[in-house]
């Protein structure tokens, strides 16, 4: 039986390259791209501020912020470094970083998919592990690290 090995490499990277652009202003950084769960762990970046997304999960979330700070526009918190955030699935939020924070970092585990919505409620695009690795393979290839750096973070 072949059992895929661990994962240990730095949460972030001194190579600024494995940063994969997302929007602009806006990165994640891959750090595990599940194949077999449909699900991913990454850390999401952002220098600047104002609305990311409006989106749903169909499966829960859970989150924790390395540096700086964030919002859903639908809640009365904030999460802001060290806090620990739970997302039920179904819920719809819009993510939000505030003008008084530089960078945010957050570490994200998210099963299933994200599925981006307008003001309406219609849905506008997705987001799964395949995307992921696609948007990974093909920036790695542009900035010189080679289409299959990906594969270390793939199982």
């Amino acid at each position: 039986m072949h059992i895929q090995p661990e994962i240990a490499v730095a949460a972030i990277p001194t190579d600024e390259r494995v940063w994969v652009p997302q929007a602009p202003d806006v990165w994640f950084r891959p750090l595990l791209l599940n194949t077999v769960s449909g699900g991913w762990c990454n850390l999401l970046r952002v220098r600047k501020s104002g609305v990311l997304s409006r989106h749903r999960h169909p499966m829960a979330v859970v989150g924790y912020v390395i540096k700086g700070k964030w919002f859903y526009r639908e809640h009365d918190w904030v999460a802001e470094t060290g806090s620990f955030v739970y997302e039920p699935p179904g819920e719809v939020h819009t993510l939000e970083v505030p003008a008084d924070c530089p960078e945010m970092i957050t570490f994200f585990n998210i099963q299933g998919a994200m599925i981006y919505l307008d003001a309406d409620g219609h849905q506008t695009g997705f987001e799964d592990v395949w995307t992921k690795i696609d948007m990974c393979r093909a920036h790695y290839r542009a900035v010189g690290l080679g289409a299959d750096y990906v594969d270390q973070f793939v199982r």
